[in-house]
C-alpha cells in the first residue's frame, strides 16, 4: 500500500510541475499541496491516528471475505475439524479442505495469508507513524494499544497455521532491508505476541467497549489463550498454564458487566452486539459490510426473508450433533447452536429441515422469526472471544497447574449449568477425567467459532463424536470425509504463490 501510494502521488506532482512551471507560477510550487497523500503527509493529526486504526479493524474483516463459489474464509478452520461438512460440494479448494487434500494452492490457505499479512502492515503503519503526531497522549496510548493487540491477534493465527512465518514489525517497501524476509522461529513470533499484549495491558484501554473497539479485557483474554497455547503442542512450556490460569482470573475476578448470557439466543442477538458475554468481536453493519456467516444456511429453503436461497456449503456432521447429549439445552432446536425446523420465508409457517443445520449465527432479527418478518439487514457481529471461552481456559489451565480445585470446578459447572447439564461432583474427578470433561466442553460449547482445528494442533488429540473419547491427532479419521490425519496437517502449507515471489521462503513438510 506504501509504494502504491507513492507511486500514484509521483506521478500527480509529476504533471502538476508540468502544468504549473508553464504557467511560471513558481511561488505556488512552493506551497505544501494538502491533497498529497504520502505517509510524512498523512500521519500527522489525531484523525489520521483514528483513521489508521480503523483502517486495521477493517482489514481484520477478511475473515468474513469469499473464497470462491458458495465459500468464505472462515471455512478454512472448520472444515479440516470433522464437525461439519457440506450439501453442495460445488466448491473444489473447500472439498479439498473437508477431505484433507489441500495443498499450497488451495485459496483458503492463499486468503488467509494475504489477510493475516494486510492486517500486520497496516498495525505497523499505526505503530510507526501515530508516536510522532502531536495529539492527546492517553488517545495516542489507546490507538497503540490496539494496534499492538490487532498485530498480535493476527500473528497468533499465522504462528498457529503455519508454524514458523515471517516476523515483520516495520512498514515495508521495495527498498526495505528485508523485502524478501524469511521464516522466524515459532519462539520469536510467541515472543512479538507476548510482548504486543503486555505493552497492550499498558496502554489505558477501557475495560469492556461496547463500540467493539479493542478493550482491556479483550487483551488479557487473548493474552490468557496465547499462554494456553504456548503450554501445549509444539512448544509445550508447560509453565505457561499457570500464567494462562492466573491471565484468565483476572477476567473473571474483575468481570464486571462481563457475563454469562442467561440463554443461547442471546449469544446471536444483534442488539446485545459487544455486550454481555461478548468480549471482543469483529464488527459487522449492513451499512459498510453484513454478517458473512450465510454459508450455514440450509441449501435453497426458504428459512429466511428470502425465500429459498442459501447454499448448505457448512451444516454440523450428523455424528457431532448426535454427541451432545439428548438433555443439553445447545442441542435443542432453535434454543441452542442447531435448529431442525423453522418459519416459511422466516416468519411464516413452521416447517421442517430434514436434518440439522447450525442455528448459532443465525440472526433472526434480520431473517425473521414467527409472525415476525425480518430486516433483511444482517448487523450480528462474528464472535472472537466470549466470556464462556475464559471460563473454560481458567478451569483448563488451573488443572493442568494444579489440579481439579474448587475454582477451576465452579469455571466447569457454569459453562455446564446454562445447559442444564449435570455435573459430577469435584471428588469424583482426577486430573485426567477433569482435564477431557473440560476438552469436550470446549468441542461443544465453542464449535463453529474457528477454534476447535487450533485445539486439535495444540493436544495433538482429537474428540471422537462416536466414543466420547479423544483419539491422538495422527490417525483421527474425520467422520465427514472418511480420511485420516497425517502429521503434515498440523501445520498448513504456505502458499505456492508466496514461495515463488519470495526466495527466502521454505514450504511445510509433506506439502
Amino acid at each position: 500500500m506504501k509504494i502504491n501510494i507513492k507511486y500514484n502521488t509521483g506521478k500527480i506532482i509529476g504533471f502538476a510541475v508540468l502544468l504549473l512551471g508553464a504557467m511560471g507560477c513558481s511561488d505556488f510550487l512552493e506551497e505544501q499541496d494538502p491533497s498529497n497523500l504520502q505517509p510524512e503527509s498523512f500521519y500527522t493529526t489525531a484523525t489520521h491516528a483514528e483513521s489508521a486504526i480503523a483502517a486495521v479493524y477493517a482489514d481484520a474483516r477478511f475473515v468474513g471475505n469469499g473464497a470462491g463459489i458458495f465459500s468464505s474464509n472462515w471455512q478454512f478452520l472448520l472444515a479440516p475439524t470433522g464437525t461439519t461438512t457440506t450439501e453442495t460440494a460445488q466448491n473444489s479448494d473447500l472439498n479439498n479442505l473437508y477431505s484433507l487434500s489441500y495443498d499450497a494452492n488451495t485459496l483458503h490457505v492463499r486468503n488467509w495469508w494475504r489477510g493475516i499479512y494486510k492486517v500486520i502492515a497496516n498495525a505497523n503503519l499505526v505503530l510507526e507513524n501515530v508516536p510522532g503526531i502531536d495529539m492527546d497522549e492517553a488517545q495516542r496510548d489507546k490507538i497503540l494499544g490496539e494496534a499492538r493487540f490487532l498485530r498480535a491477534w493476527a500473528y497468533f493465527y499465522a504462528v498457529r497455521i503455519w508454524g514458523d512465518v515471517p516476523l515483520i514489525t516495520l512498514p515495508q517497501s521495495a527498498t526495505s532491508e528485508d523485502f524478501f524476509p524469511e521464516r522466524s522461529s515459532q519462539q520469536e513470533v510467541y515472543s512479538l505476541i507476548v510482548t504486543d499484549l503486555t505493552e497492550a495491558e499498558g496502554a489505558g484501554l477501557p475495560w469492556t467497549d461496547e463500540s467493539g473497539r479493542v478493550s482491556q479485557a479483550a487483551v488479557k483474554t487473548l493474552l490468557a489463550k496465547v499462554y494456553l497455547t504456548m503450554a501445549g503442542e509444539p512448544l509445550n512450556e508447560t509453565a505457561r498454564y499457570a500464567d494462562a490460569a492466573a491471565k484468565a482470573k483476572e477476567v473473571i475476578d474483575n468481570a464486571g458487566p462481563i457475563r454469562l448470557f442467561d440463554s443461547y439466543l442471546e449469544v446471536h442477538d444483534e442488539t446485545l452486539n459487544n455486550m454481555g458475554e461478548h468480549i471482543f468481536s469483529l464488527q459487522y453493519n449492513d451499512l459498510v459490510a453484513s454478517n458473512p456467516m450465510g454459508n450455514m444456511f440450509p441449501n435453497f429453503q426458504p428459512v429466511t426473508y428470502r425465500g429459498p436461497s442459501g447454499t448448505g456449503s457448512t451444516i454440523p456432521q450428523i455424528d457431532f450433533y448426535d454427541s451432545f447429549d439428548d438433555t443439553d439445552l445447545r442441542k435443542q432446536n432453535r434454543e441452542g447452536w442447531f435448529y431442525t425446523s423453522y418459519f416459511e420465508n422466516g416468519s411464516g409457517e413452521l416447517f421442517d429441515l430434514g436434518k440439522p443445520y447450525i442455528f448459532k449465527h443465525f440472526n433472526v432479527i434480520a431473517n425473521g422469526t414467527q409472525g415476525v418478518e425480518g430486516t433483511a439487514k444482517d448487523n450480528l457481529n462474528l464472535p472472537i472471544f466470549r466470556y464462556a471461552e475464559v471460563l473454560l481456559i481458567y478451569a483448563e489451565a488451573e488443572n493442568e497447574a494444579n489440579g481439579p480445585g474448587q475454582a477451576a470446578y465452579d469455571a466447569l459447572k457454569a459453562i455446564r449449568d446454562r445447559a442444564q447439564l449435570d455435573t459430577p461432583a469435584l471428588a469424583s474427578f482426577d486430573k485426567q477425567t477433569f482435564r477431557e470433561a473440560v476438552w469436550t466442553e470446549r468441542w461443544h460449547e465453542l464449535c463453529f467459532e474457528l477454534k476447535i482445528w487450533f485445539d486439535m494442533v495444540r493436544l495433538k488429540k482429537v474428540y471422537n463424536s462416536t466414543t466420547g473419547a479423544f483419539d491422538d491427532f495422527v490417525g483421527h479419521v474425520n467422520l465427514n470425509s472418511d480420511q485420516a490425519l497425517q502429521e503434515k496437517h498440523l501445520l498448513f502449507p504456505l502458499p505456492e504463490q508466496e514461495i515463488i515471489n519470495n526466495p527466502g521462503l521454505t514450504q511445510n513438510p509433506g506439502y
